[in-house]
């Protein structure tokens, strides 16, 4: 037989057997029917066999039927085919001269023999169905469990859908050791000898039920070791995002250049967050031992410290240690604590803490605490998620020190120059230009008492001082504008905008006088700008607002030139930015390439 055909009987062998054993019997009524309908079919053949072979008895004809009434509906009905079988067996023989008795009970006791086989085979048949379904229902539970984002409502769903498979009356699914009572039994799932999670199920239920629940059992524990590991890794991942993002923001701040009372705040609530903590400080190290409160975040139903408290560093506590010893530390149990910080902690419900040093330049200025109120200690690797945000704190410490060094240099050199350009109007003031004009008068005077020749050469001598007297007049203005001392900044840019090589569209609103400071770095600011628009901008108008409230001064500078100015392109604009910036100003340059530049400047009035 070739191959195709010999997988052709082997399909249809399969299928007539999926057909007669069953796991599963059809109606009963179906039944009946089936082995009457056997019986009669029979019964017309063996008449009709008896008729070519009179001396035959046939009775394995009437097996048959048996066999198929014993597949598809069990014992009963089948004994019962068999005896209906029997006594048709005993009637189509009963004309006969020979007794059938042997005959009958050989046919009954193979009957019976074939009801058992055929009752084993469907016994197989079932479990084997039963035991696919298991496996089944373990897959599916394995897809839906470990998938579900709430594990609660995925285990309820899980055990409805056990006790639904398994025809219990109910079945739970619980992550927790859960004891068992009159009515529940409660079948410990355990990964070694971990308990990681519960079956509970009626406690009176049938040997068969019983049997299909135990052969879950190790199913449901893989189930439940991989939802415990999942859990717990999900919870790691969790966690350390949270933390992550936490970081992040404070970083951010620390990046933008935030000042270090908002970064105090922010840090002491994310790192609250981050590790999910009820009491968090920031403390400061001052003169005499003594600590001050930075920033705190406590649980609001607490009474909680507040920013500015001063204490003792006496006694045991984790600023003491953290100040001594320049390294993170730890208290597992503050009962065990003395000292008024231990009494404080514990007025808070603080069971154990951590905290790690906040270091600039080599100097422990603060230390940042975290508390909780869990009666056991803070985990493994508490200490290095506090530095992390310690270590920001630090650098923000440090960045805003340096921003106010830098400020303060910026504003000694500028103040500096100012004061020489001063000293140097001064001396050419009250020096050479006193001077030129005492020659001028004199000369003058000659001029009235001399001869027309002398007279002439000594005119041409008192013009030329005059020029030279003029000149050094603009040099003085240059150096330090006296406009700016005379009369303000007002009138100061007004004059630089009747000056300009550019036609200037004015609006300025400056109507009181401003620090001297300002004054110099906004006139300096003008003037540059209008120096390199007529330098560097090809431009035809130059719009210039200025205005000052209670707040800032404000101006607006811009032209309709060339654009593409920058700052550090040998404009001079780097100069003014120092210059601004060094009154705590802030300067803006917006000069796209063939749409003009325009410069913003914002002055804070009281620095």
């Amino acid at each position: 037989m070739s191959p195709p055909a010999v997988t052709r009987w082997r399909t249809l062998y399969r299928r007539f057997l999926n057909l007669v054993v069953r796991p599963t019997a059809p109606p009963l009524w179906l039944g009946v029917l089936v082995g009457a309908g056997f019986i009669a079919v029979e019964w017309l053949l063996v008449v009709q066999l008896k008729r070519v072979a009179p001396e035959n008895a046939f009775g394995a004809v009437f097996l048959l039927g048996v066999l198929v009434v014993s597949a598809g509906w069990g014992f009963g009905l089948a004994v019962a085919t068999s005896l209906a079988s029997a006594a048709v067996y005993v009637y189509i023989h009963s004309e006969g001269a020979d007794s059938f008795v042997p005959a009958v009970l050989v046919f009954l006791s193979l009957a019976l023999l074939a009801n058992v086989l055929v009752g084993q085979a469907r016994l197989r048949a079932l479990e084997a169905e039963q035991r696919r379904l298991e496996a089944d229902l373990s897959a599916e539970l394995a897809r839906s469990t470990l998938r579900a984002e709430d594990l609660n409502a995925a285990l309820d769903a899980a055990g409805r859908r056990i006790a639904d498979a398994l025809d219990l009356p109910f079945a739970v699914l619980d992550l927790s050791d859960v004891p068992g009572d009159d009515e529940r039994a409660a079948i410990a799932l355990r990964d070694g000898g971990d308990v990681v999670g519960t079956l509970v199920v009626p406690s009176d239920l049938p040997a068969a039920a019983r049997r299909r629940v135990e052969r879950m059992v190790p199913s449901l524990e893989a189930l439940m070791a991989a939802t415990r590991d999942r859990q717990e890794i999900t919870g790691e991942v969790t966690a350390l995002a949270t933390q992550q993002a936490a970081l992040r923001a404070v970083a951010t701040l620390v990046a933008r250049g935030a000042e270090p009372s908002e970064v105090y705040r922010v840090a002491v609530a994310e790192l609250a967050r981050g590790l999910g903590v009820e009491h968090v400080t920031l403390v400061g190290y001052d003169e005499d031992d003594v600590g001050v409160v930075l920033a705190t975040r406590d649980s609001p139903d607490r009474m909680a410290m507040t920013v500015g408290e001063r204490f003792s560093l006496d006694g045991h506590s984790l600023s003491a240690q953290i100040v001594d010893t320049g390294t993170p530390a730890r208290i597992d149990d503050y009962s065990a604590a003395e000292g008024p910080i231990a009494d404080r902690m514990r007025g808070l419900n603080v069971c154990s803490g951590v905290g790690a040093p906040v270091v600039v330049d080599g100097e422990v200025r603060a230390a940042l605490m975290v508390g909780s109120i869990v009666a056991q200690p803070l985990p493994t690797g508490t200490e290095d998620q506090v530095s992390d945000f310690a270590d920001l704190i630090a650098t923000a410490i440090y960045n805003a020190e340096n921003r106010a060094a830098l400020k303060a240099s910026r504003t000694r050199i500028v103040a500096a120059a100012d004061e020489a350009r001063r000293g140097f109007e001064r001396d050419l003031h009250d020096g050479a230009q006193q001077r030129i004009v005492s020659l001028g008068l004199q000369l003058r005077a000659l001029e009235a008492s001399e001869h027309g020749s002398t007279r002439e050469g000594i005119d041409r001598a008192v013009a030329d001082l005059m020029e030279i007297h003029e000149q050094l007049q603009e040099i003085s203005r240059g150096i330090h504008p006296a406009i700016l001392s005379r009369g303000g900044l007002g009138p100061a840019i007004k004059t630089l905008a009747r000056r300009s090589a550019v036609p200037v569209a004015l609006d300025a609103d400056v109507d009181r006088r401003l620090a001297e400071s300002i004054e110099v770095a906004a006139y300096y600011v003008v003037a540059e700008a209008l120096t390199n628009t007529a330098k560097h901008a090809q431009a035809s108008e130059v719009q210039l607002h200025a205005s000052s409230d209670d707040v800032e001064l404000r101006m607006t500078i811009s032209d309709d030139g060339v654009g593409g100015a920058t700052i550090g392109g040998g404009s001079g604009l780097i100069g003014l930015k120092d210059r601004v910036e060094a009154v705590s100003g802030r300067l803006e340059i917006v000069s796209a390439q063939g749409a003009g530049t325009t410069l913003h400047v914002t002055i804070p009035l009281n620095g």
